[in-house]
């Protein structure tokens, strides 16, 4: 396998659906503000970006770095919202959720809050695909009992997944407008416009493109570094259990000869 698997995508070519770009847009106070009271259909007055703050920094973070939107409301509530554009294997979109929410809690924590204040929270992922198959525009869930549903365990949590390729269900149409427009869809409502106009906007300031390819370098450089560790434990265990030649071990593992030298060195 070629070891530069990863693609940067041009800083022009940008557009709501890479992650990148979408935090750029969300880093907008409107615009996030709206994103939030339209998919929950509620008031907000005032929102802040809890990542400024030095609490959020937590030291375990771990795989690099994280470009989260992490807002607050007047009401303490805690949002993070993410564009998820790849459909993950089985249950993984569903392990990612609720490793986002440990991370919440344990970034709460960290900046002071006491168990029995923890903040409620709530964590958006935007799916341009349908994550369960049901053409619900939104789903939302809470935690409530097996035996009665009607009884709620009141834990502050809440896991939304808005699905761009819905046609069921309520929904504001600022947010359906939103949802067609991460599928490529551009349309007069104000929201869409006001977000595609940002993104015009971010795209010709100085200096971000350079960020951006920074980033995105970063990225690759630790996506070579975890396969190269991989690899070597790859090799490690062929040569232990196969009690073949580091040569050897790297044949069967289609290492190409010009990367062979890195990993012999490292043995």
């Amino acid at each position: 396998g070629n070891m530069d698997g990863y693609k940067i995508k041009p800083w022009e070519e940008l557009t709501i659906r890479d992650d990148y770009m979408f935090k750029l847009v969300m880093k907008s106070r409107r615009i996030c503000k709206k994103m939030l009271e339209g998919t929950l259909r509620i008031r907000i007055a005032k929102i802040r970006y809890l990542e400024t703050e030095k609490s959020i920094a937590a030291p375990y973070r771990s795989k690099g770095i994280r470009l989260d939107v992490y807002v607050k409301d007047e009401k303490d509530t805690v949002y993070n919202i993410e564009m998820q554009v790849r459909r993950l294997e089985g249950e993984a979109l569903f392990k990612r959720v609720r490793y986002y929410q440990s991370m919440m809690d344990a970034d709460l924590l960290a900046a002071g809050a006491d168990y029995d204040t923890l903040n409620p929270t709530i964590i958006i992922f935007i799916c341009p695909f349908d994550p369960f198959g049901m053409g619900r525009y939104l789903y939302t869930f809470e935690n409530s009992c097996v035996e009665d549903a009607a009884l709620r365990l009141n834990d502050g949590t809440r896991k939304i997944f808005l699905n761009t390729k819905g046609r069921l269900g309520e929904i504001d149409n600022s947010i359906r407008a939103f949802l067609q427009y991460v599928d490529g869809v551009m349309s007069t409502d104000r929201f869409v416009q006001e977000i595609d106009e940002e993104i015009q906007k971010v795209k010709r300031i100085e200096g971000e493109a350079v960020s951006y390819m920074t980033y995105e370098m970063k990225i690759k450089e630790e996506r070579k570094e975890e396969r190269k560790e991989t690899r070597m434990e790859d090799i490690r265990r062929l040569i232990s259990k196969l009690k073949i030649s580091a040569e050897q071990a790297m044949d069967l593992l289609e290492i190409p000869q010009a990367d062979r030298q890195l990993y012999k060195s490292d043995l």
